[in-house]
């Protein structure tokens, strides 16, 4: 399935870096990659965050969104994911993608120009109409909050 042509433009600091892309047939995410200078790499201290930029900016159409998603790779092999995750781009947001990523593994982890630090998705979008009422439906589970319907 194809979806909407998606218009792009680098940034600055995203010129010579690859375009996001779909690494294999049934990728639903395209790599983001850290637009940081060549000569000064990002170290992350365990614990610590940072906003990496992207070096593209977008523009969805109405209707869609874009989510910041971790990559399992660095998460499960160095403990670094991303903060809020998804993050979501709206449609109407016409500035440089970031990646909020946080290192939660034991060691320093040293990011470099060019690296894959998150994925892109691309999703639709369903927005609803509030109506208010005096009482819900009961269902099953009712007013059962976290953990009520099992491990």
């Amino acid at each position: 399935m194809t979806g909407p042509a998606i218009g792009i433009t680098r940034t600055e600091n995203g010129a010579g870096l690859a375009l996001p892309s779909y690494e294999s047939a049934g990728a639903a995410g395209m790599d983001l990659r850290a637009a940081i200078a060549g000569d000064a790499p990002l170290v992350l201290a365990p614990g610590a965050r940072a906003l990496v930029p992207a070096g593209i900016r977008i523009a969805l159409p109405e209707g869609y969104e874009a989510q910041v998603r971790p990559r399992s790779g660095l998460a499960l092999k160095h403990g670094v994911t991303c903060l809020n995750a998804p993050g979501t781009i709206d449609a109407d947001y016409r500035g440089e993608i970031g990646v909020i990523v946080i290192n939660h593994g034991e060691a320093p982890f040293t990011i470099t120009r060019g690296m894959r630090i998150a994925q892109l998705v691309i999703a639709p979008v369903t927005r609803c109409r509030w109506r208010e009422t005096d009482a819900l439906d009961n269902t099953g589970r009712g007013q059962g909050g976290f953990g009520s319907s099992g491990l």
